[in-house]
């Protein structure tokens, strides 16, 4: 039974993290965090089944994960998901409930592949990143404003910071480039009126709102 199991825990684990290479963003994924979702199932599974109804078993396990530190930065929130997702599956199986265990997990994989499929929730405008450095006898307000009108369709001041000693200035913008626009043209104009210092434009890393 436990041999059993684990081989369906294991087999569980591969089949979510082949779904989590397959629907992840342009293959931009963790070799380790894979791994770590193929072995997730197999080590809640022989947990419950090592607990078992023991009371005292289960309050020493929770004394020894209770000094575990984890010193992963935090990832995405669907990094999160699949991380719950194969905890879901190793207990379904821990508990002996592997029909349950195997449905759950197919389901969900055929779920997000078709979002994934379909682009579910894609946004279909890019708000990107513009940084400026200024020389700091330059005054910034106004002076980009006619180039970002007319190469960009959004366009807002975000942050204004010195930097080396104070002797320039950075300006942060967040930016929608209109439809068409070149943006090696838009550089080059933003360059003329910044002394040729530099300069980033970047898509903008969305961060979560928790």
């Amino acid at each position: 039974m436990i041999i059993g199991t684990l081989m369906v825990s294991f087999i569980l684990g591969l089949i979510i993290a082949f779904t989590y290479i397959k629907t992840h963003a342009k293959g931009r994924y963790s070799q380790n965090f894979t791994h770590t979702v193929i072995m997730i199932p197999a080590i809640i599974a022989i947990i419950i089944l090592f607990v078992g109804s023991n009371f005292a078993r289960a309050f020493s396990l929770m004394g020894i994960f209770s000094i575990i530190r984890f010193r992963s930065a935090p990832g995405d929130p669907k990094d999160i998901s699949y991380i719950l997702f194969a905890a879901g599956a190793g207990l379904a199986c821990g508990i002996g409930l592997l029909p349950y265990a195997i449905l759950f997990t197919l389901m969900v994989c055929a779920f997000m592949y078709i979002l994934s499929i379909i682009n579910f929730g894609d946004k279909k405008i890019c708000t990107k990143q513009l940084k400026i450095v200024i020389p700091e006898d330059l005054d910034y307000q106004g002076v980009f404003d006619d180039v970002l009108l007319t190469y960009t369709s959004t366009h807002e001041l975000r942050r204004v910071k010195t930097t080396d000693l104070g002797t320039l200035y950075e300006l942060v913008y967040m930016v929608i480039m209109k439809e068409g626009a070149n943006e090696k043209e838009f550089i080059d104009e933003l360059r003329c009126r910044n002394g040729n210092l530099n300069i980033t434009l970047s898509l903008k890393e969305e961060m979560p709102d928790y």
